[in-house]
């Protein structure tokens, strides 16, 4: 009988899960490193596929693979989820001898595995995340040093991951704001200034938003400065929940945000700012004497034929916001 991947749960899975999560790696694009990975396992161990395997809760996901289709298989016919749970190089020299996974769908029908080794992928912290795994469709034997080149390169995977990890930790930490996680000033204006260019060289529609929460001061005054950072935080959360996916936001400093519109004329850039009136309008956070409602304005700039740099645009918000706050606050201007 196939044996099902819940009887290779390990004890500590949840912790196995979570590890993996924060690597960030499922289902992103192939990346050379990894290609190059098992290529070279193809190559250095004769076998016809090559893949680097992470298990999640119900299937393993290929992060590479080389002589495969699949980008995926279900975790409860996966090799792979045995051997997670093998401090050594897992083998299996004849798929179809072995009760384990004679009737297995892979065994009997495509790929048709007959040999499998599979080397685990193990954190720093010992958290096995899948395997880097070669696969033939005849029965063989691996000797020790073939199963030191498997575990040597799975060793190669688990660095990439790591020096993956570190880059994207790196880079998020030069591009995003701490309290709130929105861009900052400097990446914001770096994404700005590339859909700038696209929309003076293709033309296309290009506008921006600048938000200041009202009277800022007072709340910070009034209920301190931990109630005043919720505020911040909440604004930039309402902005993610509010605006397409992928809108680019960034704190440009204290209580100050924009948000870049790109393919938005002035009329979807006022719809837009509107919505995020009435949502922030509508939004409380937890003080200490009860719950702290607050406002912002916000200033509209558009694209304009004679625009050279983003700057202008931005210019114009500032100039629109600005109009806004002597007009009451809380309200929408446009320049």
């Amino acid at each position: 009988m196939t044996a099902s991947a819940s009887e290779t749960l390990l004890i500590n899975e949840a912790a196995r899960l979570a590890a993996l999560r924060r690597y960030d790696v499922l289902d992103t694009p192939p990346e050379p490193e990894f290609d190059r990975i098992v290529r070279l396992a193809t190559h250095m161990l004769g076998a016809p596929i090559s893949l680097i395997s992470l298990v999640d809760e119900s299937r393993q996901w290929f992060k590479a693979r080389q002589g495969l289709d699949a980008a995926q298989t279900p975790r409860s016919v996966s090799f792979c989820a045995h051997a997670i749970t093998s401090d050594e190089v897992f083998v299996v020299q004849d798929a179809q001898s072995d009760r384990r996974f004679a009737d297995n769908p892979l065994v009997s029908g495509a790929p048709h595995i007959r040999f499998y080794a599979g080397a685990p992928l193990r954190t720093p912290e010992g958290h096995p995340l899948g395997t880097l795994c070669v696969i033939d469709h005849h029965p063989r034997t691996l000797d020790a040093e073939k199963r030191g080149l498997l575990a040597d390169l799975s060793a190669l995977v688990v660095n990439e991951l790591e020096l993956r990890r570190v880059n994207r930790a790196l880079h998020a930490m030069a591009t995003t704001d701490p309290l709130t996680g929105a861009l900052n000033r400097r990446a914001f204006l770096q994404e700005a200034d590339r859909a700038f260019a696209r929309a003076r060289n293709e033309p296309r529609n290009l506008s921006t938003l600048v938000l200041d929460i009202d009277q800022f001061k007072a709340i910070n005054d009034r209920w301190g400065h931990d109630t005043g950072d919720r505020v911040i935080t909440e604004l930039y959360l309402i902005a993610r929940s509010v605006l397409r996916k992928g809108t680019h936001v960034g704190r440009l400093g204290g209580e100050e945000f924009a948000v870049l519109l790109p393919d938005t004329d002035a009329v979807g850039a006022g719809h837009a700012a509107e919505r995020l009136l009435k949502a922030i309008g509508a939004a409380q956070v937890p003080g200490p004497a009860g719950q702290v409602r607050f406002t912002v304005s916000i200033g509209i700039g558009g694209i304009a034929a004679d625009d050279s740099q983003f700057s202008m645009l931005l210019r114009r918000a500032d100039q629109a916001l600005y109009s806004a706050k002597h007009a009451g606050r809380n309200r929408v201007a446009a320049n």
